[in-house]
């Protein structure tokens, strides 16, 4: 991976083995001078969601919640240099919004190879984050 020039890339994780296998490829390709953004992104809770209507789930709460997982599941020593964001929204335009802004270089997925029927159902956010990004993406086959 020595080809890639990228200092700053952004790894959207879903918690999943090969979404941290992503944040591991893109320290190997950033080294120790560059930086790795780990985004996750939470979808937005409908309004008459049991906990929203009562007021006891909160953005927020969700947001903090979700960091704290996400540094447990990322706690090797290599991965103490990487950058914990949470969006809320829709993912695949919640990661081309946040590589664009933080200005990354290169954006490092997994590929999650939906069944047919899923894929024509769901779409991909891999697919669009290819589509919106302004900048390369990386898509690792699992």
């Amino acid at each position: 991976m020595s080809g890639l020039n990228a200092k700053r890339i952004v790894v959207p994780v879903d918690f999943s083995d090969l979404s941290i296998d992503a944040v591991d490829t893109a320290l190997n390709i950033v080294g120790e001078t560059g930086s790795v953004d780990v985004i996750h992104v939470l979808p937005n809770l409908p309004a008459m969601e049991y906990g929203n209507l009562y007021g006891t789930v909160t953005d927020e709460s969700r947001i903090k919640h979700v960091k704290l997982k996400l540094r447990e599941r990322l706690s090797e020593a290599k991965h103490a240099a990487t950058t914990i964001h949470v969006a809320i929204g829709d993912a695949g335009r919640e990661i081309v919004a946040f590589a664009e802004n933080e200005d990354a270089d290169l954006i490092v997925m997994p590929s999650h190879g939906y069944g047919f029927v899923k894929h024509i159902l769901l779409g991909s956010v891999a697919e669009r984050v290819v589509r919106l990004a302004h900048c390369p993406v990386l898509v690792l086959r699992s």
